[in-house]
């Protein structure tokens, strides 16, 4: 695997990763994952020393569909995500009480592009309500740092009026506001998630405080 760069986003946590591919008249060849090389980027440069990867998804949306905005504790989970095919354009809100940034949330568009030198992951550590959504018939995979626990988990609504989006890209903003004007697809969990506030309000939220994070 060849990383090329490392790049931070607005909330600088949450960096782009960018690997090469080696393209010729067949098409092109990557190798998008190998662990020697994220142990020494997550120890010297991510500052993540003890993440490990545990859990691979997968998941295939249509044009229109919004997800999130998800988070879990016990465990935390920290997500490595990147585009297999299709447009998907991602979401990461703050949520860490004591964060200069508690509440703002980024924007990040991730298209497949065939025919591009380099593909790109996009780390979004723990702390952070995750989410996606798609002007595109698409796929997505993420590994996971933690296993998945239907028993510590909850969701932020991405159309919460309390949620800072001071820090978004503007074209991207407008393009989700856009799906919701025009008809979005999302599932009834998501419809029930939280605002901002009331996450907040919870004891639980405080487990995702800076300094208590892994």
């Amino acid at each position: 695997m060849r990383i090329i760069s490392v790049t931070p986003l607005k909330i600088p946590d949450c960096k782009i990763i960018r690997f090469h591919r080696f393209k010729d008249v067949r098409g092109y060849f990557t190798e998008h994952f190998r662990q020697e090389e994220f142990d020494t980027l997550f120890r010297k440069t991510l500052k993540y020393p003890n993440a490990r990867f545990v859990q691979a998804n997968e998941s295939r949306s249509v044009a229109n569909v919004v997800r999130g905005l998800h988070f879990q504790w016990q465990p935390h989970v920290g997500k490595l995500v990147r585009t297999l095919y299709g447009h998907m354009v991602d979401m990461a809100l703050d949520i860490r009480p004591g964060s200069p940034t508690l509440g703002k949330i980024i924007l990040y568009d991730m298209p497949f592009d065939p025919e591009a030198d380099h593909a790109e992951w996009l780390w979004i550590p723990p702390g952070f309500a995750h989410g996606n959504f798609y002007l595109a018939d698409s796929a997505i995979e993420y590994f996971c740092t933690g296993e998945y626990n239907p028993q510590a988990e909850a969701g932020i609504s991405p159309f919460a009026k309390d949620i800072d989006w001071s820090l978004a890209d503007v074209g991207l903003r407008a393009a989700l506001e856009g799906l919701a004007l025009d008809g979005f697809i999302l599932s009834d969990k998501d419809k029930d998630g939280h605002t901002l506030g009331s996450w907040l309000a919870k004891p639980e939220s405080r487990l995702f405080s800076v300094g208590d994070l892994p």
